[in-house]
């Protein structure tokens, strides 16, 4: 299990998170909603160890993780997939899936079919640089290159913003094949609700740094939660 508690991030003298408190648990995706600009990607960021945190703390498999760096966490199965794909464009697919290698150890650094059997596309793609690809591809690529890294705990960050709605459709379902799998926890931050419907066994909204909803999704009031989405 993931567990965040009471954690609070800073960015100079603004404060991006305060006093947050979260779990996720494996064969569960856990997903974080709200309206731009409340904390979500921050949330992320503490998780993976991107930015440093404050205060509080936060456990990863019963160990306290605050204050590894980023690379460490990665070692221990936390694999990122942030907003933005951020893939190397110049990299081919290839090229770009490999760099998941530097977490393994030399025995296990090679490209799994299951990647091509969750994203078929990269298969016929491998040759061509990252960025000559969809938007919906270069998002795959992003997740299949997180998948390579094994991970136990994966985090995604707004994987279905600016795709496509068929390549929506095929995130969602790597996804819940992901979940069935039953051996990662997954926390996805998202802003359209119905796909978090689909997926999530627990939803917490965010605002103004803070969670304010949280629950089993068939426990949360869902017009309560269409609410704090809306603008």
């Amino acid at each position: 299990m993931l567990s965040v508690e009471n954690v609070s991030l800073y960015y100079g003298a603004a404060i991006a998170l305060r006093n947050v408190s979260l779990n996720a648990e494996v064969g569960a995706v856990t997903c974080i909603m709200g309206r731009n600009g409340v904390g979500k990607t921050s949330l992320l960021r503490a998780i993976t160890g991107a930015h440093p945190i404050t205060g509080g703390s936060i456990k990863w498999e019963g160990h306290d993780i605050s204050r590894l760096p980023l690379y460490e966490r990665a070692k221990r199965g936390i694999s990122w997939v942030p907003q933005g794909r951020d893939i190397f464009p110049l990299l081919t697919v290839r090229e770009n899936l490999e760099t998941g290698f530097a977490v393994l150890p030399r025995g296990k650094r090679f490209i799994p079919d299951e990647i091509f059997d969750l994203f078929p596309v990269l298969k016929t793609m491998l040759g061509r640089r990252g960025g000559d690809l969809s938007g919906g591809q270069q998002q795959q690529l992003a997740i299949g290159r997180a998948l390579i890294m094994k991970p136990r705990l994966l985090v995604l960050d707004e994987p279905t913003e600016g795709i496509q709605p068929s390549i929506i459709k095929d995130i969602g379902r790597v996804i819940a094949l992901l979940r069935a799998r039953g051996d990662m926890a997954i926390v996805l931050v998202e802003q359209y609700f119905d796909f978090a419907r689909e997926l999530a066994q627990t939803i917490a909204v965010m605002d103004r740094g803070d969670i304010v909803l949280a629950g089993r999704r068939e426990d949360l009031d869902e017009q309560d939660v269409r609410r704090r989405l809306s603008v």
